[in-house]
């Protein structure tokens, strides 16, 4: 039986997740017993072993950089999104409000409600297709705050295979 963390809030249902260092962290109900838990995480055995493999395969991937590696990707971000930004801004009439860049480990990009997007260094890590997807998409929240068809429209518009630069991120 694999090892995990409870989590309990006034959710409604159980949620399994693995965190950031592939741990299982169940998100429960308060009512939710300790056996009702041990049950789904034992019914959802086979699916815990795929995200296993899958964080494993990622982690293999993509190693954590050391403090040369990171400050090299942080150069890159700074070289390489900047014209980036600059090309896909204008094709899509769209001007964020400032840039930076982050050390975000769960998004590549973000877009705030004021129209400033970050991006992670740590998307330097990946071909440079998914990059330009990245940018794009988060240009396009500047037209869209969501991810409504229209948004996805918007984005497909400017990038017509973005869905297989967006499958790049997820390898």
């Amino acid at each position: 039986m694999e090892s995990y963390t409870v989590i309990r809030s006034n959710r409604r249902t159980v949620g399994l997740r693995l965190d950031k260092d592939g741990r299982l962290v169940v998100r429960a109900p308060y009512c939710t017993s300790e056996a009702e838990i041990r049950r789904i995480v034992e019914k959802e055995s086979a699916w815990l072993a795929r995200e296993h493999e899958r964080f494993a395969a990622r982690q293999a991937a993509h190693p954590e950089p050391d403090e040369a590696q990171r400050r090299a990707l942080i150069e890159k971000a700074k070289t390489i999104l900047p014209p980036k930004i600059e090309h896909y801004a204008a094709l899509m009439g769209v001007r964020p409000a400032r840039v930076t860049i982050t050390g975000a480990r769960t998004r590549f990009g973000s877009c705030s409600g004021r129209n400033a997007i970050s991006f992670s260094w740590r998307l330097m890590q990946y071909p440079e297709e998914a990059i330009d997807y990245v940018v794009v998409h988060e240009l396009a929240h500047i037209r869209h705050h969501d991810h409504s068809a229209a948004f996805y429209r918007f984005v497909a518009s400017v990038m017509p295979d973005h869905e297989a630069r967006r499958a790049l991120l997820r390898q």
